[in-house]
């Protein structure tokens, strides 16, 4: 059996897991459950003898997100950056041909980055399962065993058993109301859409070419005209915008019949909204599911989450409500309304209010900083720079810096100058003066840094040189 190809997709926000998810740092790619994220946890169930190294398809805004999270799982890959989010269906599409054009006819194994599988010996087995159908030119999907009438999932409704263990598809079914899931659940042949799929690449190509011939050429133009740089592909945006985005289901599983299921009944979540999450917490006998900092008097049914160090979430005589606590917002919410949340999101940003889509912290390629104090003519920052790594040399025309090293050590370049800074020493950047931070040590820096001026926005920034080419 030749290697398997994860093509891991990485679009969306998730706004249902506001405040934790949010355009600049999205759910997959944050501790949820755990202190590894999503995608990591989806990196490393693919890791192993029987898989290649991944295929990435994520936005241009979290390239480096995915690019220092692959690197930290110890794993190499090449990212493809959409230059917009157009569905699932052109980011197979994408993939496949990419796959085709570099690596030959191989299998690909395309899955959200945003899962919670637990189990990773059980995940590989059930792909396998599914190899010998794939091999003979089947798309293979899997479906997950129901253990209640679930009306948030999409349903297969499974047809005669084929040869091994992969099963005939009879029917797709969209999210069902409660009676008919029931219904669903009762029958037994019902299994939830993972949305995960195992197919060649040149099969996957052949049904584009059959169903969505449009589609799949406006894809192939894109990517024959992707830039390279490094292990990222720039995906060309021109032809990409033409693209009428569609889910994969859409597009193409349901309209043919080289279609088999495998069915998975491992621990499986998509993690979709709070309630979900709730499931995968430690939960005391009156229904309370909490996180290690959170305490609970006298609730029921209820869930408190905080990623707050600073912050003690207690709960008192509540019942079935949904706390979540970051650093710069606080969710408060019935649990019956938790597919309502992205109307929060919604609402945050019909107002302007930055906390709709922007976390606290803001990651950039060379680590991330975030703003302490923010007053009419200053700023007070906290900057964290990855060993290594080095911001761009730059300058600014409306505002001064000083620059204070909080730990570790810093070279800084200041016009013609070249300085190293320890703990405890300082630096001062005039307004227009060229200037770069860097951190050139195995220990990671941090900096606090003062702004002045009267304009302190992050595009007053002139770049002159940028190793992560952020140009591109």
């Amino acid at each position: 059996m030749s290697e398997i190809v994860p093509v891991i997709l990485c679009g969306g926000v998730g706004s249902r897991l506001w405040p934790l998810s949010r355009k600049s740092l999205p759910k997959q790619f944050a501790p949820l459950i755990g202190d590894k994220s999503l995608f990591e946890a989806a990196v490393a169930r693919t890791s192993g003898n029987s898989f290649a190294d991944p295929v990435i398809v994520t936005s241009s805004d979290h390239r480096f997100l995915a690019e220092k999270q692959l690197r930290d799982c110890g794993c190499e890959g090449t990212i493809l950056l959409e230059p917009e989010g157009k569905n699932t269906a052109p980011a197979v599409f994408a993939a496949a041909h990419h796959v085709m054009q570099h690596s030959g006819d191989a299998l690909l194994l395309v899955m959200p980055s945003d899962h919670h599988i637990p189990d990773h010996k059980a995940f590989t087995d059930m792909v396998l399962a599914g190899d010998a159908a794939a091999q003979g030119g089947a798309v293979v999907t899997f479906g997950v065993t129901p253990d209640r009438p679930e009306t948030g999932y999409g349903y297969i409704e499974l047809g005669n058993a084929e040869s091994g263990a992969a099963c005939a598809v009879s029917k797709f079914h969209e999210k069902p109301d409660q009676a008919t899931a029931q219904q669903m659940l009762d029958a037994g042949h019902y299994v939830w859409n993972a949305g995960i799929f195992l197919f060649r690449a040149s099969a996957m190509l052949a049904l584009g070419k059959a169903f969505e011939p449009e589609m799949l050429a406006a894809v192939q133009a894109a990517m024959d005209a992707a830039q390279e740089d490094k292990n990222f592909w720039h995906i060309e945006k021109a032809a990409w915008g033409k693209i009428q985005g569609q889910s994969v289901d859409y597009a193409i599983l349901e309209k043919t019949d080289q279609i088999a299921c495998v069915r998975f009944s491992g621990a499986w979540s998509d993690l979709g909204d709070w309630n979900a999450v709730a499931g995968q917490l430690p939960h005391d006998g009156e229904g309370n599911f909490l996180t290690g900092t959170a305490s609970q008097i006298d609730c029921q049914n209820t869930t408190l989450w905080s990623a707050s160090d600073g912050t003690q979430l207690v709960g008192l005589g509540l019942e079935n409500i949904v706390t979540v606590v970051m650093d710069d917002a606080v969710l408060v919410a019935d649990a019956g309304r938790m597919q309502d949340v992205r109307d929060v999101v919604e609402h945050l940003e019909t107002a302007g209010i930055s906390q709709a889509h922007q976390h606290a912290k803001d990651y950039r390629p060379w680590g991330w900083f975030e703003s302490l104090v923010n007053q009419p003519g200053y700023q007070v920052k906290r900057l964290h720079v990855y060993p290594g790594a080095s911001l761009s040399l730059q300058s600014h025309q409306h505002r001064s810096e000083h620059w204070v090293v909080v730990s570790g050590t810093a070279s800084v370049v200041r016009d013609d100058e070249v300085l190293t800074l320890a703990t405890n020493e300082s630096v001062y950047i005039h307004v227009g003066q060229k200037h770069r931070l860097a951190n050139e040590t195995a220990a990671p820096l941090t900096v606090i840094e003062v702004q002045t001026g009267d304009y302190l926005g992050e595009d007053d920034i002139v770049r002159y040189e940028d190793v992560y080419r952020r140009d591109l």
